[in-house]
Order: C-alpha cells, then sequence, then structure tokens
C-alpha cells in the first residue's frame, strides 16, 4: 500500500468552511477544536472548553510548522471565532483554553445548522458547523479527559517518548516521521520488542560506524528503523593504535 494513500484516521473538513475563512488548513485547525469541544467535559461559565499546549495541538497538525499552528489560532481568534480562556489551576500557567464562538461563525456563513447540547449544563451551546467528524482522532490532552481517553494517551505517549529517547541517540535524523511509524510497528509486533534490544544494537551499529568512518556514512533513521537494526555488522573488539610504533628492545 502506498504511504500516500489514506491507512489513518483523515482530518476531514467541508469546502465551504475552507472557502468561508480562505484557507484550508485554519478550517481544518477550526474543526478539530469544534470536534474535541463537542466531546469536552470541561465546563467553565455554562460552555465547554479544551486547552491543550501549543506542541500538543502540533501533533494534530504535523504537516504545519509549529509556529504557523500558533499564528493560524491567533488569527482565528483575532477574527472572533475563537474565544479564549484561563482556568488553569496554577496561576503561572499560560495554557489557553478555547471554545468557538458559533454566532461568529454563522456570520461568515449562513450553511451551518446543527445545535450541540451542552454537557453538564442544561443550557444548549450555539449553533455548530455541520462539518464532518472522524471520532477515531487523537485525544484531547488534558488533564481531565475521560479515563477511555485517558488510556489512549498514555498508550500513545508512552511509546512516543520510548522512540523520542532511541531516536536522540541515532546519528543520522532523517525521515522522523517514517521512522516512527516504523518503530510504531515493530513495538505493537511483539511485547519482546523493546528500547533495550534497540539500544544494544544501536551501540554495535555507532561502533561500526566509527571504525568505517573514513567511507562509511549512517543510514537515514527511516531507514535503520524499517527494520536495518537487525543487520549484522563486522565488528572489531581489538583498540584500534594510531600512528607509528617504536621497538626499544635491547
Amino acid at each position: 500500500m502506498g504511504n500516500l494513500l489514506i491507512n489513518e484516521p483523515p482530518l476531514q473538513v467541508l469546502p465551504s468552511l475552507a472557502i468561508a475563512l480562505n484557507s484550508v488548513d485554519k478550517a481544518i485547525i477550526l474543526q478539530q477544536i469544534h470536534y474535541w469541544v463537542d466531546r469536552s467535559n470541561n465546563v467553565r461559565d455554562g460552555y465547554r472548553w479544551v486547552y491543550n499546549s501549543i506542541s500538543e495541538w502540533h501533533k494534530q497538525f504535523p504537516w504545519l510548522a509549529e509556529k504557523t499552528v500558533q499564528r493560524y489560532l491567533k488569527d482565528l481568534e483575532d477574527r472572533g471565532l475563537l474565544i479564549t480562556g484561563n482556568y488553569n489551576k496554577a496561576k503561572f500557567d499560560r495554557t489557553k483554553w478555547y471554545r468557538i464562538d458559533y454566532d461568529a461563525l454563522d456570520n461568515l456563513d449562513g450553511s451551518w445548522g446543527f445545535t450541540v447540547p451542552t454537557k453538564g449544563t442544561s443550557s444548549p451551546v450555539s449553533k455548530g458547523p455541520g462539518v464532518i467528524t472522524n471520532t477515531n482522532r487523537l485525544p484531547e490532552t488534558t488533564t481531565e479527559t475521560t479515563k477511555e481517553n485517558s488510556a489512549a494517551v498514555a498508550a500513545h505517549s508512552s511509546i512516543e517518548s520510548d522512540f523520542e529517547e532511541i531516536w536522540s541517540a541515532y546519528p543520522n535524523k532523517k525521515g522522523k516521521k517514517q521512522a516512527f511509524n516504523h518503530y510504531k510497528a515493530w513495538r505493537k509486533k511483539s511485547a519482546k520488542h523493546s528500547n533495550d534490544y534497540l539500544f544494544s544494537q544501536l551501540k554495535l551499529y555507532k561502533q561500526y560506524i566509527a571504525q568505517n568512518k573514513d567511507w562509511y556514512r549512517p543510514m537515514d533513521g527511516s531507514t535503520w528503523f524499517n527494520g536495518r537494526f537487525d543487520d549484522e555488522y563486522q565488528v572489531s573488539t581489538e583498540p584500534k593504535h594510531e600512528g607509528r610504533e617504536y621497538w626499544t628492545g635491547g
């Protein structure tokens, strides 16, 4: 199957929303926020809110730069489509909380038309965009997620952090996204597939690189993580002596 064909849950959006915002990316971001608001248990002042760090939002839109995601969120906020708040427990925590101003969205285009009830309150939320949603997406990373989503977040976070640990030690950091996909697939195949094994293989591979640095270039990360960590390399255990050795015997 082609790597660029859909084999994972897609992010979807109505073309009319992209036209109204004059941006496909901003439309996808707004749609994703609507998706999480619709499922949020974070009710404050009669509204449901979602919150994430910029880096966590970025994980949901990996084709965009992190600063671009931040700029698009700010643009949607400046246009009055996103309302921000701060309900963080710690005063120093500046993480923004978001909700959508559906009335402002109605003024962009009059074609949106379903009402979303507010969870935990008797008052309904204003009309929201009739956009296609996909329920099999990354859970919102907050401290108040549901138990089901919390387990999914923990599992994903654990694999991701394990990958980052081994990735930080790999010498040729090309093809990180593909490498992570290979890593996830390998980890899921067996409980015996662990970072301890990869680190032991990487240690041997680095020794091989060091002993052949005059002509050998480390393979891209996307290649090594695609099963090439199982390659066997001839690694000398003898110490390498530099320069001439002089016989000093009598």
